[in-house]
């Protein structure tokens, strides 16, 4: 699974509208804008710790800007995931 799928399997599973501002897959990086489905009820706050668990859960920093300005989006999230090299148990 690439990047981008485990990101839209994430948002999918949230059930959210998304849209990707930025993404850039050689850095990892990546602006998602988000928005609620047109029938939830459910909180801003409950659709970001929600989404923050998961992408926390599959190694992605996560950085969220609640009601941005002028993004057209409820909630604008800056993820990305770097992979670290373990170095301790080298030869």
């Amino acid at each position: 699974m690439t990047e981008r799928q485990l990101i839209q399997e994430i948002l999918n599973t949230v059930d959210v509208v998304y849209d990707f501002e930025n993404a850039d897959e050689d850095n990892k990086e990546y602006t998602l804008l988000i928005t609620r489905q047109k029938e939830d009820t459910r909180e801003l706050s409950t659709i970001n710790n929600e989404m923050k668990r998961y992408f926390k859960e599959a190694d992605f920093s996560y950085d969220e800007d609640m009601e941005p300005k002028n993004d057209g989006a409820e909630i604008k999230v800056d993820i990305a995931r770097h992979s670290t090299v373990n170095t301790t148990d080298a030869d």
